[in-house]
Formats: structure tokens, sequence, C-alpha cells
């Protein structure tokens, strides 16, 4: 709903809930609804409880679970003030977003940006970066790990040095690679050794959390719907980060751009997921706040309940404000601003003012 020329958060309650709901100063009253609706909403399914005002200038992105109805007044309200809204469906697969129009405009960006992705060498020295990157950052959290296992099960600290020296062999060949589709294969690579040692950093000794192989479309079992759902917000959070600059988030370098989707978001995202997905999962999974109770299980289906989204979701906000000093402003930025902060990077890169280099973690 509208409130003041903000919005204001105010959740439905169930039938079952309106049964034993008996005060009626939990529900809205109908003359306070004239004032700032967004929807047609029934009195008797507001929960005043529930109400929550969200100052406007403080939102940077809706990320909306579940069944939730819109109309044009408040898509007109997300546009006046460039909120992109991003969308999943019940089983927590991301659908699509809503994309405000441009007001970054850049043809001199765009141009550049089309440029480098049409002349093959220029767009493998990219793409190379990409990949690079993302497989520094998954070494270090195998480096991470495997100095904590070694105080423990020998075992365990033998298959991660010896994954840490696979990828590391991987790595040799990302600068021989001649084009793209060997880079992508690279980078398969790197990620199947690295989900292989999976089982030895998830320290949680429930079956449920058995993971041997990534399987997606759909996910098999809890892990793997850990890590669809993680991607898929990781992926709309590099979404909003471009919106924020005067890059086209349909012109990528490493994953072909194709109809319908914004492929330079996948293409940034490569970089960040070990950082900010993987060790989320572990944090969530060993300290038991995620637990087989989170997820709804069917016939070689499996994806998070509520209860279970409402947690990541949570933790990854958390972490999404986290901040830390970063090495080159030498001031405190937010792991979010260090997405932008890439997106920068990149555009420095396409006007010719500095090379670019992926980010890798340094904690």
């Amino acid at each position: 709903m509208r409130k003041e020329n903000t919005i204001c958060f105010l959740p439905y309650v169930t039938q079952e809930e309106i049964t034993v709901e008996v005060d009626p100063a939990l529900y809205l009253e109908p003359d306070e609804q004239e004032n700032y609706s967004l929807n047609s909403v029934k009195d008797d399914l507001l929960n005043r409880a529930g109400r929550r005002v969200i100052p406007v200038n403080n939102i940077d992105a809706f990320y909306v679970f579940g069944e939730v109805s819109f109309n044009t007044k408040f898509l007109n309200f997300l546009s006046r003030f460039r909120i992109p809204m991003h969308c999943f469906n019940y089983y927590g697969f991301y659908s699509g977003t809503y994309y405000p129009r441009e007001y970054l405009l850049s043809g001199y960006v765009l141009v550049h940006q089309v440029s480098q992705y049409t002349a093959a060498k220029k767009r493998l020295k990219i793409a190379r970066e990409f990949v690079e990157a993302a497989g520094f950052n998954i070494l270090k959290n195998l480096k991470y790990y495997s100095a904590e296992s070694r105080q423990g099960d020998r075992n365990d600290s033998g298959s991660l040095t010896e994954t840490i020296a696979a990828i590391e062999g991987y790595m040799k060949g990302i600068h021989n690679a001649g084009d793209v589709e060997t880079l992508m294969g690279i980078e398969g690579n790197i990620r199947k050794t690295y989900y292989e040692v999976w089982q030895h950093l998830l320290k949680s000794a429930d079956p449920a959390f058995s993971f041997q192989e990534r399987v997606k479309r759909p996910p098999d079992n809890a892990v793997n719907a850990l890590i669809s759902f993680g991607n898929s917000l990781m992926y709309s959070a590099c979404l909003t980060e471009i919106y924020r600059t005067q890059l086209n988030p349909t012109v990528s370098f490493l994953h072909e751009p194709s109809e319908r989707r914004f492929s330079l978001a996948l293409d940034i995202a490569e970089i960040f997921k070990p950082i900010f997905i993987d060790r989320l999962i572990f944090k969530l999974v060993n300290k038991r706040e995620i637990q087989a109770k989170h997820f709804t299980k069917a016939l070689n289906f499996c994806h998070l309940n509520d209860a279970g989204r409402k947690i990541f979701v949570k933790e990854f906000e958390e972490k999404m404000r986290t901040t830390i000093k970063h090495r080159g402003l030498g001031r405190p930025v937010s792991y979010r601003r260090l997405i932008r902060l890439e997106c920068y990077k990149l555009i420095k890169h396409l006007m010719g003012e500095e090379n670019y280099r992926g980010f890798r973690i340094w904690w």
C-alpha cells in the first residue's frame, strides 16, 4: 500500500488466522485505506499488527516470493523511484524482473560494450578475467576450509589438498584458451571438481545434506536446492547493481547473449557466488540454522519451504550489508557495493581507461 508517498507493507492473514484473531484493532479500518491504497484489498484480510512503513528512498530492490498481486499504480511507483523488482515462483526459482526504464543511458558506453563483444580477442580477454577471478575465489574457500580441516579429519584435509591442486591445474589453461567455449569448459571443470568435495565442507550429520554432484532443473536434494536458490539471489543482486550503472545487462562476455535474459548479470555473478552464496550455505548448514525441516521433498525434486527461504534471505541481506575496508578506496564499503564497483571497473575497461581485473577476495 502507499502511505505519504512511500510504501507500506501490510500482510494478508490466512483464513485460519482470521478464525483465531478476535481483536478488531488488528485489522485496518476502511477509512485508513482511502488515502494510500495501491492495491484493491479486502478489509478483513489485512493484518494491522504486521504493518511496516518502508521509506522508499532506502529501497534498493524488491524480492518477491510467493503469490502477490500488483496493479499498474504500483509498477509506475517503482519506475518513478527506479526500483527493480525481482520475482520468484512458488519453488523459489527466479521468474523474472520488473526492470524500470533505464535512467543512466549512455550510447557511448553501449557502443564500446558491443564493440568489445564483437571483437573476439577483446571479448576473450574479459571472459578470462571472469573465469580466473571466480576460480581464485573458489580456491580461497578451499584453502580456508583446508586449513580448518587440518585440525580435524586428515582424510578431509587430504581430499581438499588434492582438489586445490586439480583446480590450480585447470586454471593454468585459462590463458591458453583460444575461445570462449573452451573457457566455459574450464569453468565447468573447476566447478565440478569443487562440488565433489562439498561433502567434506558440509559438517552436518543429517543424511538430508548428503551431497555428491550438482543437479539443477530441478534440484534433487537439500544442498542443490540451497545452491539454486542462492544463485538466483546472487543473479538478482548483480542485475540490480548493473541497473545502477551505464552497462547494458543483455550484452555479456563469458555467457552467450540470448533472448529474454540479462546475461551480463550471469558473468558478474560467477565472481561473487563463491564468496557470498557458497560461504553462506556452509554457515547455515554447519551451524544447523537450516535443517531438513526447511525443505519440501518430492519425487526427484527438492525446494526450500517458506520458513527456509526466510532464513536464507535474512542471512543473505545481512551479508550484503556487511562492510569491509576496501583496499583500493581506503574506506568501508558494503559487500553489495563491491558488486557495483565491479561494474565500474568493467566500464573503465570498456572505455580504455584501465584494464579490467576481476574481484579477488583478500580476507
